[in-house]
């Protein structure tokens, strides 16, 4: 087991920089995940701390060993692949022995680790079949025991769970979580997928062309944001520019200061209305922000008497969802906006067409545009 450190890592193609004086560290034991779109570098960065890419500048460790340019098979690493990557003449049995044969480790020591790697993960009846009689479920659980078997340093997961169908990605979850836990291995798992991110991951370091955008825990991303790509990326949010008017602790700040522990109030213009919430940036340029507003925070009341912290719309659309519904309602300037009620007696009032306040919390998060 390792913490691995990486340090200012560049990483260039064909001239283009893929990774950008990149550095984050990973403590002994966490599960980290890299969070972001296609193009955004989270692969490549992977590759890097794996091997497979050597870095144009800066430094890797694992602990205080410089990995930057030790070669892939030195570095006492366990892999899993999106595509699973299994040898398709080998048993379940000898494609989980393969990185422990290689390792010459004794032979009774390799039926032992196998036979309890291979249970761990609910296959011991099927050691004995090829990748081509299992479901792809069954063979991405041959190769999480492939790579926990030879009890690495550190395991590297790339998007493992995409090829799988929406149930058994639950359970692989559940299975991963489960053995990493247990094993108390440092993970990097990659995935372009949020809810996967924010249901297993200690920290989540969302990249963006090439660094990273903000770094924390699920908590801290989905209810913080630093900016609008993280709060659109993470979560649903409504994404509005706004007028800033003013702000605790900047030039334009008229607000009295909050008690001590309490967050910096903004006071901002959408549409007519002037309304209170979050200083979510430690600046705001000048009197343009973004307001995140997630749709589970927001409320849709009768369009009179006009409460604070609202503004006039008109519902457009009205989906059931079972355990909620969701409504967009244009607002009085023209924007629109996403609102998601819990299912209850409140939420069958509003029909599309009907005139409605959407209250917005005054902890809803201004942000610098």
């Amino acid at each position: 087991m390792a913490a691995i450190t990486i340090d200012r890592i560049v990483k260039k193609f064909s001239g283009q920089t893929v990774l950008q004086d990149l550095s984050l560290h990973i403590p002994d034991g966490s599960f980290y995940t890299l969070l972001g779109p296609s193009g955004c570098g989270k692969t490549t960065l992977l590759r890097c701390i794996a091997g497979f890419y050597e870095p144009d500048g800066g430094q890797l460790r694992f602990d205080q060993d410089d990995m930057t340019r030790v070669p892939t098979h030195h570095r006492d690493i366990g892999m899993v692949f999106q595509d699973y990557a299994l040898f398709p003449d080998k048993t379940a049995f000898d494609n989980v022995a393969y990185g422990l044969r290689a390792r010459r480790v004794a032979s009774a020591e390799i039926t032992r680790r196998v036979n309890e790697a291979l249970d761990k993960v609910g296959l011991s009846a099927l050691m004995q079949r090829y990748p081509a009689q299992m479901s792809g479920g069954q063979r991405q659980r041959v190769a999480l025991a492939r790579a926990l078997v030879i009890r690495p340093r550190v395991l590297l997961m790339d998007e493992p769970l995409s090829n799988l169908d929406a149930k058994m990605r639950l359970q692989m979850r559940d299975v991963i979580l489960d053995l990493v836990r247990e094993a108390h291995i440092t993970t990097v798992f990659v995935t372009h997928d949020q809810e996967e991110a924010l249901a297993m991951s200690d920290r989540i370091a969302i990249m963006d062309r090439g660094t990273i955008a903000q770094l924390g825990t699920p908590e801290d991303l989905y209810g913080q944001p630093v900016n609008a790509y993280v709060a659109d990326f993470i979560g649903s949010a409504n994404v509005i520019p706004v007028q800033v008017l003013s702000y605790e602790g900047g030039p334009a700040g008229t607000l009295a200061s909050t008690e001590a522990g309490d967050l910096p109030r903004v006071r901002y213009r959408l549409g007519e209305q002037t309304l209170d919430g979050i200083r979510g940036s430690e600046t705001l340029n000048g009197q343009q922000g973004i307001l995140i507003a997630r749709p589970e925070e927001l409320s849709l009341m009768a369009p009179a008497p006009l409460v604070p912290n609202a503004i006039a719309g008109q519902v457009l659309r009205r989906q059931y969802l079972g355990f909620k519904t969701a409504y967009r309602v244009r607002l009085q300037d023209g924007l629109e906006i996403r609102v998601e009620l819990h299912t209850g007696n409140m939420v069958a009032k509003f029909r599309e067409g009907d005139a409605v306040q959407v209250l917005i919390s005054a902890a809803s998060r201004v942000v610098a545009a």
